[in-house]
């Protein structure tokens, strides 16, 4: 067995998602357990540069980390040949730059999304990529929560029938920061010159989801709103929210099943999690969130019958079975990192590129364009 180094440019890392959930719990989670082991037995140890503009929070970050490489110049952190991965986790804005840059220079491209604010881009950095010949990916995560896995297998095994409908319920209260409590969500993600708004932020998610576990979303309909105008900043001032921070979106998919989705930062949770999915089909039905699942078959459904004039006699929520943790868990974006990594040392399978992260732009698209014209719009086919 073989030890094989690969270099691995990381920016964006010192924000919220980039360093919880990239750096710390799965780069350096993976350098520590010895590296990612491959199909022939060789491990893959990962060597990782850390890149940012401020040289002083970048340094404090890799000695706290005990990573031995950082850098604020890019420009040579992409011409070292020795680094073939490059990542990125920064602003949504910079992304498609900075990745066509990443290709420019012949390393492979793994981000976060959305990969664009507009859809051309996204597109034309697709394309890029192919005739670049590169490896690339985007971060799929939830299709990797074990939630979602568990919805994933009950649909492999049959256990819905012929899939009726999904509904989804995703968010929580995010606090305006007006009254003692700070936000904990950027104050960038309210500001549409900032590239905020959650149709952008989670119609990508949504495309994902769909179309890997339901079906393919072959039209959109989406009403957004700005609940909250007015919020306050990391400095505390107060500013203008003029971004979306509510959806309600319904999509048609591929086989006939309905989804309808419900995104707010303006919400207060009483459901089982911060997103719960309900999939109802002709034999069964699932709700599921980030970790739990609980099902409930045809033949145990029990018959109530409206009646208003009485309480109910049920406890429904006493009527659900919950699918057993029957395999370990990790955590989703380590995983999905560890399959991207194979796919670049050894080309094992990769279903989540470019493309795929392109295809969430465009949903995301529709659904500002639906909401501004208040129509339904199809999805077609993005052709890349």
């Amino acid at each position: 067995m073989a030890e094989r180094r690969l270099g691995l440019i990381m920016h964006g890392v010192t924000g919220r998602m980039g360093y919880n959930q990239h750096l710390v719990r799965s780069i350096l989670a993976i350098r520590d357990q010895g590296g990612v082991v491959l199909s022939n037995g060789d491990r893959l140890m990962v060597d990782p540069i850390i890149v940012g503009r401020d040289g002083d929070k970048i340094q404090r970050l890799a000695a706290k980390h005990n990573i031995a490489r950082w850098t604020t110049d890019l420009e040579a952190a992409l011409a070292n040949p020795d680094d073939t991965v490059f990542f990125d986790a920064g602003t949504t804005q910079m992304r498609a730059t900075l990745l066509g840059r990443a290709i420019d220079a012949g390393k492979h491209v793994y981000c976060e999304k959305p990969v664009s604010d507009d859809l051309h881009s996204a597109i034309a950095l697709a394309k890029k990529a192919k005739s670049a010949g590169i490896k690339h990916g985007v971060v799929q995560d939830k299709l990797f929560l074990p939630g979602l896995l568990k919805l994933k297998l009950l649909r492999d095994s049959g256990f819905f029938g012929r899939i009726l409908s999904v509904r989804g319920e995703f968010g929580y209260w995010v606090f305006e920061g007006d009254w003692g409590q700070p936000a904990q969500r950027p104050s960038w993600n309210y500001r549409k010159a900032d590239g905020g708004g959650i149709i952008l932020d989670m119609l990508c998610h949504w495309r994902y989801v769909l179309d890997n576990l339901f079906g393919e979303v072959q039209a959109v309909s989406c009403l957004g709103a700005t609940h909250i105008p007015t919020r306050v900043d990391e400095k505390g001032n107060t500013y203008t929210a003029d971004a979306d921070d509510a959806a309600y979106a319904t999509f048609q998919l591929e086989g006939g099943a309905v989804a309808h989705i419900n995104s707010s930062w303006d919400v207060r949770v009483r459901r089982d999690d911060l997103v719960t999915f309900q999939v109802d089909g002709t034999h069964g039905s699932a709700v599921a969130g980030l970790h739990k699942c609980f099902t409930q078959h045809r033949v145990n459904t029990p018959k109530p019958v409206w009646n208003p004039d009485e309480p109910s006699k049920f406890n429904f929520f006493d009527q659900w079975e919950e699918v057993p943790e029957n395999y370990p868990s990790q955590n989703g974006f380590k995983a999905q990192w560890e399959m991207f990594l194979k796919h670049v040392a050894e080309d094992a399978p990769w279903p989540y590129g470019l493309e795929a992260g392109a295809k969430g732009v465009q949903l995301a698209t529709l659904g500002l364009q639906s909401w501004k014209e208040r129509r339904w719009l199809d999805v077609p086919a993005l052709g890349i």
